[in-house]
């Protein structure tokens, strides 16, 4: 009998310390933004690194329509390689577990496109095309930059 409610109540933990990792999961750690968005609160130095991130793609978008507009599709491959599913590899679990789920869904669906891009410009793909590719990326961007802040805590 002893056995049984040790069990019960081992069961009942686990129950609860999977339950409450889904819901951070999903959740992230958020509050009320200062301007309507949804504040995701995170270390500065965690902030930074998002930021960083970000800095990064902005960067690779620029290399990508450079290297469009000079019709120079290994500058298209380097810039959007550079932003990458690879550069998602680097983050801290501590940090991916903070961010919202629809917030690392839509983070890692713009590292997929940047791979797509670069996929796409190695098989010849027309300007056009590719153009058209980082444009439907960019409103993934601006849709993330509408609905959430970073809020560092001190």
């Amino acid at each position: 009998m002893r056995s049984c409610k040790f069990g019960l109540i081992s069961l009942l933990l686990w129950i609860a310390t999977v339950a409450t990792f889904a819901w951070f999961f999903i959740h992230g750690n958020t509050t009320a933004g200062t301007d309507r968005r949804t504040a995701i609160v995170m270390k500065a130095s965690e902030r930074e690194f998002v930021l960083s991130e970000m800095r990064g793609m902005l960067v690779a978008t620029q290399g990508i329509m450079e290297g469009a507009n000079r019709g120079d599709m290994q500058a298209v491959i380097k810039a959007a390689s550079a932003a990458g599913m690879g550069v998602a590899a680097d983050a801290n679990p501590a940090l991916i577990a903070k961010l919202p789920l629809d917030f690392k869904t839509l983070g890692m669906s713009v590292h997929q496109d940047m791979d797509d891009i670069a996929k796409a410009a190695a098989a010849g793909t027309p300007t056009a095309e590719i153009l058209k590719m980082e444009s439907n990326t960019l409103t993934k961007c601006i849709a993330c930059h509408s609905v959430w802040q970073l809020q560092a805590v001190h």
